[in-house]
């Protein structure tokens, strides 16, 4: 059974293509084409289930139309229209360099070497130059952080923590 922890959203079907099967993928983040991987995990009634691909083709940068094994009808099709779509964390773990992905952080814990528990990546912004995490703290609240490898002091891959020492007054800015 696909645990929710050893998933990450990439994206949404949002509709059937055409008579055959084929549905459309609205994605953030195009993983699926970078690393081998052959199937992507839809969410059905609360479950995690994983549906074969069997070939998609690029619409725009964000959208694809896929064929997965075994859906082969419109009928066929309305099981995954409207579900999310995620992708195994564990094979998110370097692009096309060898690089970790910022989507690969969401739901790691962030804690500051040197006043603790900040609270949990909930999403990013990799838009401009400098890198934000959007991180969630205990209270609620979202908090903004500079992802830059000079703040970074320990990656726990296994535990999913990222330690990280934060320019001295940035976390007072949120209380």
């Amino acid at each position: 059974m696909i645990r929710q922890e050893e998933v990450v959203q990439i994206g949404q079907i949002t509709k059937a293509h055409g008579l055959a099967g084929e549905v459309v993928f609205i994605f953030t983040d195009d993983v699926f084409d970078r690393v081998d991987c052959d199937y992507l995990i839809c969410e059905i009634d609360g479950i995690l289930v994983p549906f074969f691909i069997e070939e998609y083709r690029f619409r725009s940068n964000n959208s694809a139309l896929v064929k997965f094994e075994d859906i082969d009808t419109i009928d066929d099709t309305r099981q995954i229209v409207g579900t999310d779509v995620f992708f195994p964390r564990s094979m998110m773990t370097a692009d096309d360099n060898g690089e970790v992905t910022l989507n690969y952080f969401i739901g790691f814990r962030v804690i500051d070497a040197d006043q603790g528990e900040i609270g949990e990546v909930i999403d990013y912004d990799d838009q401009t130059e400098n890198w934000i995490l959007k991180v969630e703290n205990a209270e609620g609240n979202e908090l903004l952080l500079p992802f830059h490898e000079a703040f970074i002091v320990n990656i726990d891959h296994e535990g999913r923590v990222l330690e990280m020492r934060l320019p001295e007054g940035l976390l007072e800015l949120y209380q």
